[in-house]
């Protein structure tokens, strides 16, 4: 039975007469005052903490004309009343005490909803009381104790309104993401005809597009969707962009049953455009609605991966949300009133600045493109830092291998071994260093690619031709841990905050002699990611190591300090070798590329035990722009990774 809090009666000291008739007569005019520790305020305090967990048996309850209320009637109103906010209770606080009036007392308390997107709604609502003939105070139950505008058989409801996602801007300021043309490719069920042969016609038609613009296209439920579909429905095949529908209209405008519709949609300005770096935007998933279920609703747009998913909460803005009133129409539906309780505006996105340069992306997308293999190609900004492009070739959806793998950089870290090797003035470029067929330390013999020996040469050959036994050779000059070292004044094995994920390179260090051999040609334990190489071999490039930049806006809050200046004489003999390596050495195939000279460092590294499986490397720079060119299981660097290289140079010198 529900029990009510009773009143005290206090026994008070007799007063003089005139005092306690100026007491009566201000109780007889219905003034208020402050009630005592007594009071109401335990029923409503009662009443507030059982409104919270749903059980309300401690709390007496009447209606306005004075009839008793069931407790758990009231519970299910509350809940009723509560409608689709019911899942999450407010949080309820009196504040102050009641006001007592006679037998009649007020409290006011203070409601607070937790809406979806840390939204709160907080309002004050009055909860009014009577004290009975036993002198217990039951709360007076009314649907407004809820919402103010709430009636019997009304229910609060909740409606969304997305907030505009902002976008991503490249390093000038402007939208990466933009709305471009596109065209949607339907049919009409009842032109199509032979619906078997216009599959075969279509299937035809997409497959000629290049695969850069669209990805495959599956007709195999075509026929099914045809078939159950209304007779002059326009059943959507795929959405093209604008560039894709051109090089295919002539093969599919004419065809029985075909229709078009142009639209416009966010886009970047290809389909692969830093696709991994940048990730995607896609309707909310089952999993993201259930991992974020205060977040997310069917039919919300959500950042998948890269960039998108890391600063979804940043791009997607937060929801406008509104609070308003239903009740039960003749059907049993629900339907609005009209009445609006609280409102909150959805506040845009705000855009994500990067460094990314389109038209260097474009052109590392457009090396890159046919490659069957993985692959990756990261360009960076010698003066500043900035990542100009980051592009990824074929590999898991969003494998950003351009800045997270971790693989053996081969013979590309001879560019680190000779800046070791001349800070220690262990060699000079005009030093003579034999480079032999084989070299043999500790039993395990080390070759050269084809088994190619120079005999006796300055290092710069060595170093141009890419010879494997020199290194090995002085690789005990290094020390321990020179090679190490010399790594991270490029910046390998740090610290780097540049607002996405990166792998920053291992470097052996301490090893035996055999490994010590090995690392001096990029194999044994040491692994690096193509950013990582391509920021050292900026390093090299300035004269001292910086931070790649990446996003600009929000900034990272801790990005690497810049690291000290590079020995002026090491830089300048390393620069004339890797420039050696272009004009007469393994990487050529670069001399006569258009625009400032080409410096670089081809690479062929062994990822197993079989000196036939090896990955394929190539850094370098040109003018202002390094860049960092990676093939897993390429082979030959000068068959796979100098090509690329010589067709993004290409394309940078047309733009």
């Amino acid at each position: 039975m529900p029990v009510s809090h009773p009143v005290r009666r206090r026994r008070f000291p007799r007063r003089p007469v005139l005092a306690a008739l100026a007491a009566a007569a201000l109780t007889a005019a219905g003034l208020t005052g402050c009630s005592g520790e007594d009071g109401p305020e335990r029923s409503v305090d009662a009443f507030l903490k059982g409104w919270h967990s749903g059980n309300l048996q401690s709390v007496g309850f009447i209606d306005p004309a004075g009839t008793r209320l069931p407790a758990d009637e009231v519970a299910k109103e509350i809940k009723a009343l509560s409608g689709e906010l019911a899942a999450t209770p407010p949080e309820l606080k009196r504040t102050g005490n009641a006001e007592i009036t006679a037998d009649v007392a007020t409290a006011r308390v203070q409601v607070t909803w937790s809406l979806p997107g840390q939204t709160r709604w907080a309002y004050e609502s009055p909860v009014r009381l009577k004290r009975g003939d036993d002198d217990q105070w039951q709360v007076i139950w009314e649907p407004a104790i809820v919402q103010e505008k709430l009636e019997k058989g009304d229910r609060l409801a909740l409606r969304r309104d997305t907030a505009p996602r902002a976008g991503l801007l490249d390093g000038a300021g402007n939208p990466i993401v933009a709305p471009r043309p596109v065209v949607r490719v339907g049919v009409q069920p009842s032109e199509a005809g032979d619906v078997k042969a216009l599959v075969r016609q279509l299937d035809t038609a997409f497959k000629a597009i290049r695969p850069a613009l669209v990805p495959p296209v599956d007709l195999t439920d075509l026929p099914k969707r045809l078939a159950e579909a209304d007779p002059g429905a326009f059943v959507e095949v795929v959405t093209l962009r604008d560039e894709a529908y051109r090089q295919i209209k002539p093969r599919i405008y004419d065809l029985p049953g075909t229709k078009f519709q142009a639209d416009k949609l966010d886009l970047a300005p290809t389909r692969e455009f830093a696709r991994a770096l940048l990730g995607s935007v896609d309707q909310a998933q089952a999993d993201d609605i259930q991992a974020h279920p205060d977040k997310y609703v069917a039919g919300d747009m959500v950042g998948h991966g890269g960039l998108q998913g890391r600063y979804d909460d940043r791009l997607r803005g937060v929801p406008g949300l509104t609070v308003v009133t239903e009740r039960p129409g003749p059907d049993g539906t629900r339907t609005p009133t009209g009445t609006e309780v609280f409102r909150s505006e959805p506040k845009p996105g705000q855009p994500l600045r990067t460094t990314l340069d389109v038209a260097t992306q474009n052109a590392a997308d457009a090396a890159l493109r046919g490659e069957s293999r993985r692959s990756a190609l990261v360009a960076v900004r010698i003066s500043d830092g900035a990542v100009l492009a980051a592009a990824n070739g074929p590999g898991p959806a969003g494998e950003n291998l351009a800045f997270t793998a971790q693989v053996p950089p081969g013979s590309t870290f001879k560019m680190v071994s000779s800046l070791a090797l001349l800070d220690g003035g262990a060699v000079t470029p005009q030093a003579t260093v034999p480079c032999p067929k084989t070299f043999v330390v500790d039993g395990r013999p080390f070759k050269n690619s084809d088994n190619f020996e120079l005999g006796s040469v300055p290092f710069t050959t060595d170093f141009a031709k890419s010879c494997n036994t020199a290194f090995a050779s002085l690789a005990p000059k290094l020390g321990p841990d020179g090679l190490a070292q010399a790594g991270r004044s490029l910046g390998l094995e740090g610290e780097w905050d540049l607002g996405a994920d990166v792998f920053t390179g291992k470097v052996s260090a301490n090893g035996s002699a055999t490994e010590q051999a090995a690392a001096a040609i990029g194999q044994g334990t040491t692994v690096v990611s193509p950013l990582a190489m391509a920021g050292a071999t900026a390093a090299v490039a300035r004269g001292h190591w910086e931070q790649p930049k990446l996003v600009l806006d929000p900034a990272p809050q801790r990005p690497a300090a810049a690291g000290p200046a590079l020995k002026a004489e090491s830089v300048a003999a390393l620069k004339t070798m890797m420039r050696a390596v272009v004009t007469s050495g393994s990487g050529s195939a670069l001399k006569d590329v258009p625009g400032k000279p080409v410096h670089g460092k081809t690479g062929t590294a062994e990822y197993d035990n079989n000196p036939e499986h090896t990955h394929a490397w190539f850094v370098g720079w040109q003018g202002d722009i390094a860049f960092a060119v990676f093939v897993e299981q390429g082979g030959s660097s000068t068959a796979s990774a100098v090509p690329i290289s010589e067709r993004f140079l290409r394309a940078l010198a047309a733009r």
